[in-house]
């Protein structure tokens, strides 16, 4: 995923705004100057392009997968002890995540769970991006103890029971299995990686190619997801064309906090575009859920996501070697990232609480209070500086933030 391609549509979409105040005049329009209008227009909903295009899956855009991804996402079949789907902890009436300080699967995980909406807009996946493509990403919970805890055999002869038409409908023939384990895998109990030993190279490669299918389907089925529009983005477009009745959909108390937002309190310099992220990693000072077991964060899965075998210049990528410009030119010993976490966004952030990459925060005025007051980091160097923001100015923040809420979904629901 490139980087221009990301992004020249917002950029197109902010210099068209600027022309349109410029070409009305719009000095002033509910105490907002055309400068200002301009930025808001920038995030609003209606500004975001298409997902820019994964090459490492030649079959994100087919219907035909996204449908068995759907299917496999509600799936508790998928995991080891078939009670974990992946809409346990990404819960469609939670915003696509679980409420949880924590992932709970089969076991309990060491961070959040992330929303899937709009994720296929970021070159790196997880709060810590050890995953370069949304295909990749979906791959991770499916071994990992912690969360669905199987096997990438015991999946593949799972697809062959209940799956066959619609998966060799997608990507051809499933591999022979009569001959193999019923549950092996590289990366689970001694057992499962037993039982990978022992089969043939050729039958490993068959069997990581359908697990990396799998996650390809998923990715197809994640992609439809959108968000839906909020009041700002109603009250935004107003202000774009001077229609006073869309003024009332935000608060006096809604628009001083927004006015806060993208001013005072600087909180657009990470939290911009439609999705309001930059989709960077940075150190905020957010001590660790345990006192004195600091999370490494991006810094340790540099390395991990070059050496994944689900990269996008692996063996089962779809990409071509120059089309992976975000992985070939990764840094990989970078200390400004040691402890730094994702920037997630904040469409629907008042419904997902609680808060940071572990749960550590539980409501938004603590949020706002950890980053006015810009604590030192316990590992790492805090990019933070501090802000004098008075309780009145908290509140305000926080009420502004309440209308970012819409609806997320399919595209179609039908699908």
């Amino acid at each position: 995923m490139k980087p221009a391609t990301r992004w020249v549509g917002l950029l197109g979409a902010a210099l068209a705004a600027t022309a349109a105040a410029a070409t009305f005049g719009l000095a002033s329009i509910d105490g907002w100057s055309a400068d200002e209008i301009t930025l808001l227009a920038s995030i609003r909903l209606q500004e975001l392009p298409p997902a820019p295009p994964d090459t490492s899956n030649a079959y994100e855009a087919s219907p035909a997968a996204a449908s068995l991804g759907r299917q496999i996402f509600f799936d508790r079949r998928f995991s080891g002890n078939g009670s974990v789907s992946c809409a346990s902890c990404h819960e469609p009436d939670r915003q696509f995540q679980d409420g949880k300080p924590l992932g709970q699967g089969m076991g309990t995980g060491a961070r959040r769970t992330m929303p899937v909406v709009g994720a296929g807009y970021s070159p790196f996946l997880f709060w810590d991006g050890r995953k370069d493509s949304l295909w990749a990403q979906a791959l991770g919970p499916l071994e990992d103890p912690a969360e669905h805890g199987g096997s990438r055999l015991a999946y593949t002869h799972l697809l062959k029971s209940h799956y066959r038409a619609e998966y060799e409908a997608v990507f051809g023939a499933l591999p022979e299995l009569d001959r193999l384990p019923e549950d092996a895998s590289p990366l689970g109990t001694r057992e499962q990686r037993a039982a990978w030993r022992s089969m043939s190279e050729d039958a490993r490669q068959q069997v990581s190619r359908v697990f990396a299918n799998i996650g390809k389907a998923l990715a197809a089925y994640q992609k439809t997801l959108r968000h839906g529009e909020s009041r700002l983005d109603r009250y935004v477009d107003g202000l774009v064309d001077r229609d006073p009745r869309a003024f009332a959909q935000l608060s006096a108390q809604e628009k001083n906090g927004l006015r806060i937002f993208i001013g005072k309190g600087q909180c657009i310099t990470c939290h911009n575009g439609p999705l309001l992220t930059d989709q960077h990693f940075h150190n905020t000072g957010v001590a660790p859920r345990h006192p004195g077991q600091p999370d490494p964060g991006r810094r340790a899965a540099l390395a991990r996501v070059r050496d994944d075998e689900f990269n996008c210049l692996g063996r089962f990528s779809d990409a071509q070697p120059e089309q992976c410009e975000e992985l070939r030119f990764l840094a990989t010993d970078d200390h400004a990232m040691a402890s730094a976490f994702k920037t997630p966004g904040l469409r629907n952030v008042a419904l997902r609480a609680p808060y940071m990459h572990a749960g550590q925060i539980a409501t938004l005025t603590g949020v706002v209070r950890h980053y006015a007051a810009a604590p030192p980091a316990q590992a790492g160097h805090s990019e933070l500086k501090p802000v004098r923001l008075s309780e009145s100015e908290v509140r305000d923040l926080v009420a502004f933030l309440g209308t970012l809420s819409a609806v997320a979904g399919p595209v179609h629901p039908s699908n």
